[in-house]
């Protein structure tokens, strides 16, 4: 059965839906309530009448409309019972956010679950998670109010993760940033849909361009290679893999229940299946911005755009470490740009406009860059402080990056200024990064990608 009713549901009952506002039933009700959600949403407590002045049932059989999505948010030794009732009524998903099974040893209650998931053929993401958040939809199940944790706006960016907790904190801190997602699924213990079904949904999906995960255990492994190397033929897939040290091993263990398995093993997996492993959230991020918004390059030359000579050297150091190569100018290119500028700017690799640059140099350097056969891939470092550049740098980078000819990225490190300045650069879809390691990396991997070793 297809997930379609998880992120596109009609209607929806929120099981454990609650008047006491410190209620996670209260808060995810609440959340559809008050969100961007177009659909019908019934509560169903049968200790209320009432909630939000919207008539409450007891049970979700009593409910005359069919049900696309049910959450269930009750005490865990109710699921069975609540997950029946969700069967007898042809739900065609649930989601059951309530913790308290395998991963605190209550093996025998999540078999309970398992029967009644296989007697009825429901799809279920959970138990002991957060569920799903999606921005074109309104679907929103979190337990976490608005106020605390922002949500992150429409984008093409998908989120897999295992842990409900992480995850939160990761769409807290795109939303601070102004990455943007396409749909976010927090996946608990995978007593049915697991990260090798969700990664085929999202694969399909077309409002998701770039497929991230933060995984803990495969639960199954054939499958999971299998779907994994299809789906990274047709985007990318980039994911994090937390248990690779032995105690990291035996704490996923008591997180989710799983088995994390052999860190060498996974690794190896991954590579073969055409996953780009991440080695922290951050470069998980890095990889996917880059990614998303820029082409694939047809090399590995890389050219320099300073006004800063310093940041033009660390950045020649980090892209020889990562294997990548400097871009070797052509005469043309040269003299033309030596006919544009004055005479104390460098023509070479880095090319530094120096302390003097101004929007239209910038302009003028990025342009003949995109033209020469010479190059493959633009990092563009701006120091926003020199006193000769103004906010006008952000169109002209933005603009010449919407022409999708090469891969652009832009270094900028300094206060509030510049994180204001990136930030719309962000906006318009060019990755921006503090310090020229990180984004050497996200330029490695974004050409390995491409097919390059």
């Amino acid at each position: 059965m297809s997930l379609e009713y998880f992120f596109n549901p009609k209607t929806v009952a929120v099981i454990g839906a609650s008047r006491n506002p410190k209620k996670i039933g209260h808060v995810i009700f609440r959340n559809f309530l008050e969100g961007s959600f177009k659909g019908k949403v019934f509560p169903v407590n049968p200790n209320a009448k009432e909630i939000f002045g919207i008539k409450c049932s007891a049970n979700i059989r009593d409910i005359k409309e069919k049900i696309d999505l049910a959450v269930i948010s009750v005490p865990a030794k109710l699921v069975p019972e609540v997950l029946e009732d969700c069967g007898k009524k042809k739900t065609k998903a649930v989601i059951i956010i309530s913790g308290g099974f395998k991963e605190i040893g209550n093996i025998h209650l999540e078999d309970q679950v398992c029967r009644t998931i296989k007697r009825y053929n429901l799809r279920v993401i959970g138990p002991n998670c957060i569920g799903v958040f999606d921005p074109y939809s309104g679907v929103d199940t979190f337990f976490l109010p608005r106020y605390k944790l922002e949500r992150p706006a429409k984008g093409d960016i998908a989120f897999i993760s295992q842990s409900g907790a992480l995850g939160s904190v990761v769409l807290d801190w795109m939303a601070m940033k102004g990455y943007k997602i396409s749909r976010f699924i927090s996946y608990g213990n995978a007593v049915d849909v697991d990260e090798a079904d969700l990664m085929e949904y999202l694969s399909k999906d077309k409002e998701t361009k770039v497929i991230c995960a933060y995984l803990e255990g495969v639960k199954e492994g054939r499958k999971f290679y299998k779907i994994a190397k299809k789906a990274s033929k047709k985007k990318p897939v980039i994911v994090l893999k937390a248990g690779k040290t032995h105690e990291g091993t035996k704490a996923v263990s008591s997180h989710t229940g799983s088995l994390a398995g052999s860190s060498l093993v996974c690794s190896s997996v991954f590579k073969q299946a055409g996953i780009i492993e991440a080695e922290s959230l951050e470069q998980l991020f890095d990889f996917a911005r880059v990614f998303s918004n820029q082409p694939k390059p047809k090399g590995k030359r890389i050219q320099i755009i300073t006004d800063g000579g310093g940041f033009g050297v660390l950045t020649t150091d980090w892209i020889i470490k990562n294997k990548l190569l400097l871009a070797a100018m052509t005469e043309e290119t040269k003299q033309e740009l030596k006919k544009a500028f004055p005479a104390h700017v460098v023509i070479k690799n880095p090319l530094d406009l120096t302390g003097d640059a101004d929007a239209e140099r910038y302009k003028t350097a990025i342009e003949a860059c995109l033209k020469d056969k010479n190059i493959d891939m633009i990092a563009v470092i701006i120091l926003f402080q020199i006193p000769t550049l103004t906010a006008e740098i952000v169109d002209v980078v933005s603009a010449l990056s919407e022409r999708k000819k090469k891969p652009i990225i832009v270094i900028a490190a300094g206060g509030r200024y510049t994180e204001v300045l990136k930030k719309s650069l962000e906006d318009s879809g060019v990755p921006c990064f503090s310090y020229p390691e990180k984004a050497a990396q996200a330029l490695r991997a974004l050409y390995e990608y491409g097919g390059g070793k």
